[in-house]
């Protein structure tokens, strides 16, 4: 097997385990609120990533006043912002709607850029959300006829999407780029710190304790988030930006998949139309990226 086949198969298992949080959020959602989650999924993800650290003798950065504030902002919007949406949105709705609106990320970061940084989008980009919004519309009419519940539970999870997108217009932001696994090691600490504070409201020790809820936030910290991040960085340093970038449309197809068949979650006809809209403009996108 050669460096890039190797790399393909790192980047494909980095998004099946993306696609698993979806499950493994609907799981926990069924046990533990929303934040009180969120902090102990950080709990558990922060000591790993510390443990990396120290065996590539990697350093936390050094940074100015204005990015460690755009680095606490991240953590807000895609650490906690996102964890706690994803799960509150799948108390409501199903892991399938959510697995598909997960894989809008790459739609709406675009879509982000063009509203708040002024990027000028050509036609494929224009195209790819578009069609990507149209899968998202058609989801929302099978919402609207399982209740006001799920409808108000894809709001949640495209919020969750929202996040995460903001989370990857901040990091452009940055005077001085951080490493990959510096960068998540302070996320999982100030995501820690933030998410433990907000689970007071939720007073988590006035809680029963759930042990599925509990072993799917401890998968959900070691597997998809330490797991993930090792697969993802051993990938893409071994194929092109734009070759990685692909393989995104394999985290809503892993979530669709997984709720299916481990969840027992039925799939309408609407919903399979909306994720071959999804997977088709992220093809568009990646499509697009690739040839420039």
């Amino acid at each position: 097997m050669n460096s890039r086949t190797q790399g393909y198969f790192y980047l494909a298992a980095a998004m099946v385990l993306v696609g698993s949080t979806v499950v493994a959020s609907k799981i926990i959602g069924t046990g533990l609120p929303p934040f009180t989650a969120t902090a102990l999924r950080f709990a558990v993800a922060l000591p790993c990533f510390g443990l990396l650290m120290a065996l590539t003798g990697a350093r936390l950065p050094r940074l100015d006043r204005r990015d460690w504030l755009l680095l606490a902002a991240q953590a807000i919007a895609g650490s906690v912002g996102y964890t706690a949406l994803l799960i509150a949105g799948l108390q409501r709705a199903s892991a399938v709607d959510g697995g598909i609106i997960l894989g809008t990320l790459p739609l709406v970061s675009a879509a982000i850029a063009i509203l708040l940084l002024g990027e000028r989008p050509g036609k494929a980009t224009l195209a790819a959300i578009a069609v990507a919004g149209f899968g998202v519309w058609l989801m929302t009419r099978h919402a609207a006829g399982a209740g006001d519940s799920s409808l108000a539970g894809n709001a949640l999870i495209l919020g969750a999407v929202l996040c995460e997108g903001l989370f990857i217009l901040l990091n452009k932001r940055l005077r001085m780029p951080v490493a990959p696994l510096a960068l998540s090691a302070v996320m999982a600490a100030f995501g820690l710190a933030f998410s433990a504070l907000a689970s007071l409201a939720e007073a988590p020790w006035t809680l029963s304790l759930s042990v599925p809820a509990l072993a799917a936030t401890a998968y959900y910290a070691l597997v998809p988030t330490v797991g993930g991040f090792v697969l993802w960085y051993a990938g893409s340093a071994r194929v092109r930006g734009a070759e990685a970038a692909l393989f995104t449309a394999l985290a809503p197809v892993s979530a669709v998949a997984l709720a299916a068949g481990l969840l027992g979650e039925s799939l309408a006809a609407q919903q399979l139309y909306g994720m071959a809209c999804v997977l088709g403009a992220v093809a568009i996108l990646g499509t697009a990226r690739a040839r420039r």
